[in-house]
Protein backbone atom coordinates (compact mmCIF):
# COMPACT_ATOMS: atom_id res chain seq x y z
CA UNK A 1 0.00 0.00 0.00
CA UNK A 2 1.49 3.08 -0.85
CA UNK A 3 0.72 6.21 1.76
CA UNK A 4 -1.15 9.58 1.17
CA UNK A 5 -0.23 12.02 3.57
CA UNK A 6 0.29 15.91 3.81
CA UNK A 7 3.04 18.33 4.05
CA UNK A 8 5.41 21.36 2.61
CA UNK A 9 9.03 20.58 2.73
CA UNK A 10 11.37 18.90 5.61
CA UNK A 11 15.21 20.22 5.86
CA UNK A 12 16.48 19.34 9.42
CA UNK A 13 20.59 19.79 8.76
CA UNK A 14 21.12 21.33 12.81
CA UNK A 15 23.43 23.65 14.51
CA UNK A 16 24.95 26.26 12.45
CA UNK A 17 28.49 24.62 12.45
CA UNK A 18 26.53 22.18 9.47
CA UNK A 19 26.46 25.74 7.32
CA UNK A 20 29.30 24.31 4.89
CA UNK A 21 27.39 20.95 4.39
CA UNK A 22 23.98 22.65 3.89
CA UNK A 23 26.01 24.13 1.44
CA UNK A 24 27.42 21.86 -0.27
CA UNK A 25 23.86 20.02 -0.15
CA UNK A 26 22.75 23.03 -2.31
CA UNK A 27 25.46 22.94 -4.69
CA UNK A 28 24.66 18.67 -4.85
CA UNK A 29 20.76 19.44 -5.32
CA UNK A 30 21.49 21.78 -8.32
CA UNK A 31 23.82 19.33 -9.78
CA UNK A 32 21.14 17.40 -11.24
CA UNK A 33 18.78 20.10 -12.69
CA UNK A 34 17.04 20.05 -15.76
CA UNK A 35 14.12 21.15 -17.16
CA UNK A 36 12.32 18.41 -16.20
CA UNK A 37 13.21 18.24 -12.57
CA UNK A 38 14.31 17.75 -9.59
CA UNK A 39 11.24 19.41 -8.29
CA UNK A 40 12.82 18.72 -4.67
CA UNK A 41 15.13 17.33 -3.17
CA UNK A 42 15.33 16.97 0.49
CA UNK A 43 17.94 15.79 2.97
CA UNK A 44 17.14 14.59 6.40
CA UNK A 45 19.85 14.09 9.21
CA UNK A 46 18.62 12.93 12.65
CA UNK A 47 22.32 12.53 14.35
CA UNK A 48 20.75 11.41 17.87
CA UNK A 49 19.20 8.69 16.42
CA UNK A 50 21.91 7.99 13.31
CA UNK A 51 18.88 8.48 10.56
CA UNK A 52 20.40 9.97 7.15
CA UNK A 53 18.22 10.21 4.43
CA UNK A 54 17.48 12.38 0.86
CA UNK A 55 13.70 12.48 -1.22
CA UNK A 56 14.00 13.06 -4.66
CA UNK A 57 10.90 14.68 -5.97
CA UNK A 58 12.11 14.80 -9.78
CA UNK A 59 8.64 15.73 -11.78
CA UNK A 60 4.53 16.66 -9.95
CA UNK A 61 3.25 18.08 -13.39
CA UNK A 62 1.15 14.72 -14.10
CA UNK A 63 0.16 15.04 -10.26
CA UNK A 64 1.66 13.77 -7.00
CA UNK A 65 5.08 12.39 -7.15
CA UNK A 66 5.19 8.62 -6.40
CA UNK A 67 8.02 6.26 -5.69
CA UNK A 68 9.27 3.95 -2.94
CA UNK A 69 11.72 3.93 0.03
CA UNK A 70 14.91 2.48 -0.31
CA UNK A 71 16.99 1.13 2.04
CA UNK A 72 20.95 0.14 1.60
CA UNK A 73 24.30 1.55 2.85
CA UNK A 74 25.39 2.33 -0.11
CA UNK A 75 22.83 4.83 -1.72
CA UNK A 76 23.20 8.22 -2.45
CA UNK A 77 21.67 11.53 -3.72
CA UNK A 78 22.24 10.75 -7.40
CA UNK A 79 20.96 7.10 -7.01
CA UNK A 80 17.88 9.27 -5.40
CA UNK A 81 17.55 10.97 -7.86
CA UNK A 82 17.58 8.77 -10.68
CA UNK A 83 15.19 6.37 -9.53
CA UNK A 84 12.69 9.54 -9.14
CA UNK A 85 13.68 10.25 -12.84
CA UNK A 86 13.52 6.69 -13.81
CA UNK A 87 9.39 7.21 -11.74
CA UNK A 88 8.56 10.53 -13.83
CA UNK A 89 9.35 8.23 -16.73
CA UNK A 90 7.57 5.27 -15.76
CA UNK A 91 4.58 7.25 -14.68
CA UNK A 92 3.99 9.53 -17.44
CA UNK A 93 4.53 6.66 -20.05
CA UNK A 94 1.84 4.29 -17.85
CA UNK A 95 -0.53 7.61 -18.25
CA UNK A 96 -0.94 7.81 -14.48
CA UNK A 97 -1.59 11.42 -12.66
CA UNK A 98 1.62 11.12 -11.03
CA UNK A 99 5.30 12.60 -10.78
CA UNK A 100 8.09 10.72 -9.62
CA UNK A 101 9.66 10.61 -6.97
CA UNK A 102 11.99 8.51 -4.68
CA UNK A 103 13.54 8.01 -0.93
CA UNK A 104 17.01 6.71 0.13
CA UNK A 105 17.91 5.67 3.55
CA UNK A 106 21.45 5.24 4.60
CA UNK A 107 21.27 2.37 6.83
CA UNK A 108 21.94 -1.74 6.65
CA UNK A 109 18.38 -3.12 6.15
CA UNK A 110 19.28 -6.09 8.25
CA UNK A 111 19.57 -3.91 11.04
CA UNK A 112 18.19 -5.84 14.23
CA UNK A 113 13.74 -5.17 13.59
CA UNK A 114 13.65 -2.47 16.87
CA UNK A 115 16.39 -0.30 15.48
CA UNK A 116 14.90 -0.45 11.78
CA UNK A 117 11.32 0.65 13.26
CA UNK A 118 12.56 3.35 15.00
CA UNK A 119 14.93 4.59 12.57
CA UNK A 120 11.92 4.37 9.52
CA UNK A 121 9.62 6.22 11.85
CA UNK A 122 11.65 8.52 12.76
CA UNK A 123 11.99 9.23 8.92
CA UNK A 124 8.00 9.06 8.34
CA UNK A 125 7.74 11.65 10.86
CA UNK A 126 10.24 13.80 9.11
CA UNK A 127 8.92 13.93 5.94
CA UNK A 128 5.04 14.20 7.11
CA UNK A 129 5.11 17.65 5.64
CA UNK A 130 5.89 16.84 2.27
CA UNK A 131 2.44 16.81 0.03
CA UNK A 132 4.72 16.13 -3.10
CA UNK A 133 5.52 13.14 -2.51
CA UNK A 134 3.45 9.58 -1.88
CA UNK A 135 6.01 6.89 -0.46
CA UNK A 136 5.52 3.09 -0.68
CA UNK A 137 7.46 0.47 0.27
CA UNK A 138 11.06 -0.80 -1.95
CA UNK A 139 14.24 -2.64 -1.24
CA UNK A 140 15.00 -2.80 2.14
CA UNK A 141 11.71 -2.06 3.40
CA UNK A 142 8.34 -3.65 3.71
CA UNK A 143 5.45 -4.16 5.56
CA UNK A 144 6.94 -5.08 9.19
CA UNK A 145 9.50 -1.92 9.13
CA UNK A 146 7.05 0.42 7.78
CA UNK A 147 3.44 -0.89 8.84
CA UNK A 148 2.30 -0.90 5.04
CA UNK A 149 0.23 -3.36 3.72
CA UNK A 150 2.29 -5.81 1.90
CA UNK A 151 2.13 -6.38 -1.99
CA UNK A 152 0.31 -9.42 -2.44
CA UNK A 153 -0.47 -9.65 -6.03
CA UNK A 154 3.20 -9.00 -7.73
CA UNK A 155 2.21 -6.15 -9.59
CA UNK A 156 5.74 -5.65 -10.71
CA UNK A 157 5.80 -9.01 -11.77
CA UNK A 158 2.70 -9.09 -13.57
CA UNK A 159 3.56 -6.07 -15.67
CA UNK A 160 6.90 -7.59 -16.51
CA UNK A 161 5.43 -10.61 -18.08
CA UNK A 162 2.66 -8.60 -20.02
CA UNK A 163 5.99 -6.82 -21.46
CA UNK A 164 7.94 -9.84 -22.20
CA UNK A 165 4.72 -11.09 -23.86
CA UNK A 166 5.12 -8.58 -26.33
CA UNK A 167 8.38 -8.41 -27.32
CA UNK A 168 8.39 -11.96 -27.32
CA UNK A 169 5.80 -11.78 -30.28
CA UNK A 170 7.99 -9.07 -31.77
CA UNK A 171 11.05 -11.13 -32.17
CA UNK A 172 9.27 -14.21 -33.37
CA UNK A 173 9.62 -16.11 -29.78
CA UNK A 174 7.23 -19.04 -28.31
CA UNK A 175 6.67 -18.53 -24.12
CA UNK A 176 6.01 -21.91 -23.93
CA UNK A 177 9.45 -23.93 -23.18
CA UNK A 178 10.99 -20.30 -23.20
CA UNK A 179 14.23 -20.46 -20.82
CA UNK A 180 14.07 -17.62 -17.94
CA UNK A 181 16.88 -16.16 -16.20
CA UNK A 182 16.12 -14.28 -12.65
CA UNK A 183 18.52 -11.95 -11.10
CA UNK A 184 17.27 -10.84 -7.92
CA UNK A 185 14.69 -13.62 -6.94
CA UNK A 186 12.91 -10.94 -4.44
CA UNK A 187 9.27 -9.25 -4.57
CA UNK A 188 9.57 -8.51 -8.33
CA UNK A 189 11.59 -11.77 -9.75
CA UNK A 190 9.87 -14.21 -8.25
CA UNK A 191 6.43 -12.85 -9.18
CA UNK A 192 7.81 -12.60 -12.53
CA UNK A 193 9.42 -16.35 -12.27
CA UNK A 194 5.61 -17.58 -11.09
CA UNK A 195 3.32 -15.63 -13.98
CA UNK A 196 6.07 -16.96 -16.71
CA UNK A 197 6.15 -20.60 -15.43
CA UNK A 198 2.35 -20.34 -15.56
CA UNK A 199 2.83 -19.51 -18.97
CA UNK A 200 4.78 -22.43 -19.65
CA UNK A 201 8.72 -20.72 -19.41
CA UNK A 202 10.80 -22.78 -17.74
CA UNK A 203 13.36 -20.99 -14.96
CA UNK A 204 16.72 -22.23 -15.25
CA UNK A 205 18.33 -20.06 -12.89
CA UNK A 206 18.12 -17.29 -9.94
CA UNK A 207 19.80 -16.12 -7.72
CA UNK A 208 19.89 -14.21 -4.30
CA UNK A 209 22.38 -12.49 -2.04
CA UNK A 210 23.35 -16.21 -1.03
CA UNK A 211 24.63 -17.09 -4.84
CA UNK A 212 22.72 -18.40 -7.98
CA UNK A 213 20.93 -21.93 -8.01
CA UNK A 214 20.73 -23.50 -11.49
CA UNK A 215 19.42 -26.23 -13.44
CA UNK A 216 18.67 -26.75 -17.20
CA UNK A 217 16.31 -29.06 -16.94
CA UNK A 218 14.25 -26.46 -15.50
CA UNK A 219 13.87 -25.27 -11.33
CA UNK A 220 10.93 -25.51 -9.10
CA UNK A 221 9.51 -22.28 -9.07
CA UNK A 222 6.48 -22.88 -6.70
CA UNK A 223 9.41 -24.88 -4.34
CA UNK A 224 11.82 -21.88 -4.93
CA UNK A 225 8.96 -19.32 -4.01
CA UNK A 226 7.68 -21.08 -0.73
CA UNK A 227 11.51 -21.36 0.25
CA UNK A 228 11.78 -17.09 0.59
CA UNK A 229 8.75 -16.99 2.18
CA UNK A 230 10.03 -18.85 5.08
CA UNK A 231 13.01 -16.49 4.77
CA UNK A 232 16.05 -19.08 3.69
CA UNK A 233 18.16 -18.92 0.70
CA UNK A 234 17.81 -20.31 -2.76
CA UNK A 235 21.08 -21.84 -1.65
CA UNK A 236 19.24 -24.12 0.63
CA UNK A 237 17.17 -25.40 -2.04
CA UNK A 238 18.34 -29.38 -2.15
CA UNK A 239 18.16 -29.33 -6.34
CA UNK A 240 20.19 -27.56 -8.98
CA UNK A 241 24.20 -26.45 -8.95
CA UNK A 242 24.93 -23.45 -6.65
CA UNK A 243 26.94 -20.92 -8.04
CA UNK A 244 28.34 -17.76 -7.12
CA UNK A 245 26.17 -14.44 -7.05
CA UNK A 246 27.68 -13.22 -10.10
CA UNK A 247 27.64 -16.68 -12.46
CA UNK A 248 23.96 -15.23 -13.17
CA UNK A 249 24.66 -13.49 -15.44
CA UNK A 250 26.62 -16.14 -17.80
CA UNK A 251 23.50 -18.59 -17.89
CA UNK A 252 22.10 -19.27 -21.29
CA UNK A 253 19.01 -18.59 -21.52
CA UNK A 254 16.14 -16.54 -23.93
CA UNK A 255 14.68 -13.93 -21.30
CA UNK A 256 17.19 -12.39 -18.75
CA UNK A 257 15.25 -10.48 -16.07
CA UNK A 258 17.43 -8.28 -14.08
CA UNK A 259 15.11 -7.64 -10.49
CA UNK A 260 18.25 -6.43 -7.74
CA UNK A 261 19.91 -3.70 -7.97
CA UNK A 262 21.34 -0.58 -10.35
CA UNK A 263 24.22 -0.71 -13.01
CA UNK A 264 24.37 -4.45 -12.67
CA UNK A 265 25.32 -4.93 -16.79
CA UNK A 266 28.02 -2.53 -17.68
CA UNK A 267 30.69 -2.67 -20.38
CA UNK A 268 32.75 -4.98 -18.12
CA UNK A 269 30.49 -7.53 -17.73
CA UNK A 270 27.65 -7.62 -20.71
CA UNK A 271 29.99 -9.66 -23.10
CA UNK A 272 28.62 -12.58 -20.70
CA UNK A 273 25.07 -12.47 -20.96
CA UNK A 274 23.69 -15.19 -23.63
CA UNK A 275 20.16 -14.03 -23.78
CA UNK A 276 17.64 -12.72 -26.43
CA UNK A 277 15.38 -10.55 -24.55
CA UNK A 278 16.30 -8.08 -21.21
CA UNK A 279 13.51 -7.16 -19.27
CA UNK A 280 14.49 -4.74 -16.90
CA UNK A 281 12.58 -6.14 -13.51
CA UNK A 282 14.42 -3.11 -11.45
CA UNK A 283 15.25 0.13 -11.84
CA UNK A 284 18.01 1.25 -14.15
CA UNK A 285 19.77 -1.79 -14.09
CA UNK A 286 22.07 -1.27 -17.15
CA UNK A 287 24.41 1.27 -18.14
CA UNK A 288 23.48 3.10 -21.36
CA UNK A 289 27.09 1.74 -23.29
CA UNK A 290 25.50 -1.77 -22.14
CA UNK A 291 21.89 -1.40 -23.94
CA UNK A 292 23.75 0.01 -26.72
CA UNK A 293 26.42 -2.84 -27.11
CA UNK A 294 23.14 -5.73 -26.73
CA UNK A 295 21.46 -3.60 -29.36
CA UNK A 296 24.39 -4.02 -31.93
CA UNK A 297 23.97 -7.85 -31.34
CA UNK A 298 20.39 -8.30 -31.52
CA UNK A 299 19.50 -8.56 -27.63
CA UNK A 300 16.05 -6.81 -27.15
CA UNK A 301 16.14 -4.86 -23.83
CA UNK A 302 12.80 -3.76 -22.58
CA UNK A 303 13.28 -0.21 -20.34
CA UNK A 304 12.81 -0.54 -16.77
CA UNK A 305 10.40 2.40 -16.51
CA UNK A 306 7.51 0.90 -19.31
CA UNK A 307 8.62 -2.95 -18.40
CA UNK A 308 8.39 -2.72 -14.71
CA UNK A 309 5.62 0.02 -14.53
CA UNK A 310 3.12 -3.02 -12.85
CA UNK A 311 3.74 -2.15 -9.14
CA UNK A 312 3.03 2.05 -9.46
CA UNK A 313 0.06 1.79 -11.41
CA UNK A 314 -1.41 -0.73 -8.86
CA UNK A 315 -0.28 1.45 -6.05
CA UNK A 316 -1.80 4.28 -8.18
CA UNK A 317 -5.29 2.41 -8.41
CA UNK A 318 -4.84 1.68 -4.58
CA UNK A 319 -4.37 5.17 -3.53
CA UNK A 320 -7.55 6.14 -4.85
CA UNK A 321 -9.19 2.51 -3.47
CA UNK A 322 -9.24 0.68 -6.59
CA UNK A 323 -9.60 -3.00 -6.62
CA UNK A 324 -6.78 -5.82 -6.76
CA UNK A 325 -8.98 -6.96 -10.21
CA UNK A 326 -9.14 -3.64 -11.77
CA UNK A 327 -5.30 -2.97 -10.71
CA UNK A 328 -4.08 -5.58 -12.59
CA UNK A 329 -6.86 -4.99 -15.25
CA UNK A 330 -5.01 -1.47 -15.71
CA UNK A 331 -1.41 -3.30 -15.45
CA UNK A 332 -1.90 -5.50 -18.64
CA UNK A 333 -3.60 -2.95 -20.47
CA UNK A 334 -1.16 0.04 -20.32
CA UNK A 335 2.04 -1.97 -20.35
CA UNK A 336 0.91 -4.26 -23.13
CA UNK A 337 0.35 -0.96 -24.75
CA UNK A 338 3.70 1.42 -23.89
CA UNK A 339 5.69 -1.87 -25.34
CA UNK A 340 3.99 -2.10 -28.40
CA UNK A 341 4.54 1.73 -29.49
CA UNK A 342 7.90 1.89 -28.08
CA UNK A 343 8.64 -1.51 -30.39
CA UNK A 344 6.69 -0.04 -33.28
CA UNK A 345 8.45 3.00 -33.09
CA UNK A 346 12.25 1.14 -32.81
CA UNK A 347 11.09 -1.07 -36.00
CA UNK A 348 10.29 2.07 -37.83
CA UNK A 349 13.05 4.36 -36.67
CA UNK A 350 15.66 2.22 -35.99
CA UNK A 351 15.96 4.25 -32.38
CA UNK A 352 17.07 1.89 -29.65
CA UNK A 353 14.16 1.25 -27.10
CA UNK A 354 15.40 3.25 -24.42
CA UNK A 355 15.34 6.18 -26.71
CA UNK A 356 11.86 5.45 -28.19
CA UNK A 357 10.92 5.08 -24.74
CA UNK A 358 11.86 8.45 -23.02
CA UNK A 359 10.72 10.12 -25.77
CA UNK A 360 7.03 8.98 -25.41
CA UNK A 361 7.59 9.71 -21.67
CA UNK A 362 8.89 13.02 -21.75
CA UNK A 363 6.25 14.09 -24.36
CA UNK A 364 3.65 13.17 -21.74
CA UNK A 365 5.57 14.89 -19.22
CA UNK A 366 5.74 18.16 -21.66
CA UNK A 367 1.91 17.97 -22.59
CA UNK A 368 1.05 17.76 -19.09
CA UNK A 369 3.27 20.82 -18.20
CA UNK A 370 1.51 22.76 -20.67
CA UNK A 371 -1.80 22.18 -19.21
CA UNK A 372 -0.75 23.29 -15.66
CA UNK A 373 -0.85 26.70 -14.40
CA UNK A 374 2.18 28.28 -13.38
CA UNK A 375 0.78 29.01 -9.75
CA UNK A 376 -0.77 25.61 -9.47
CA UNK A 377 3.01 23.81 -10.62
CA UNK A 378 4.68 26.39 -8.04
CA UNK A 379 2.08 25.38 -4.93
Amino acid sequence: MWVNHRSAAVCNFGPTENRPFIEDVVEEAFRFADELGPFKLVHIQRPTIGLKAVVAIDNVACGPAIGGVRMASDVSTEEAFRLARAMTFKNAAAGLPHGGGKSVIFADPKMPLCDKERLIRAFAAAIGDLVDYIPGPDMGTDELSMGWIKDEIGGTGFGLVAAIDVAREHIGLPLAGARVVVQGFGSVGKHAARFLAERGAVLVAASDTSGTIADQDGLDVAALVALKAEGRALHDHPGGRKLGMDAVIEIPCDIWIPAARPDVIHAGNLARLQTRIIAEGANIPLSAEAEQALAGRGVLVLPDFIANAGGVICAAIEYRGGSESAALVLVDEKIRANTKAVLDEVRRTGVLPRTAATSLATERVHRAMRMRRWHVDMR
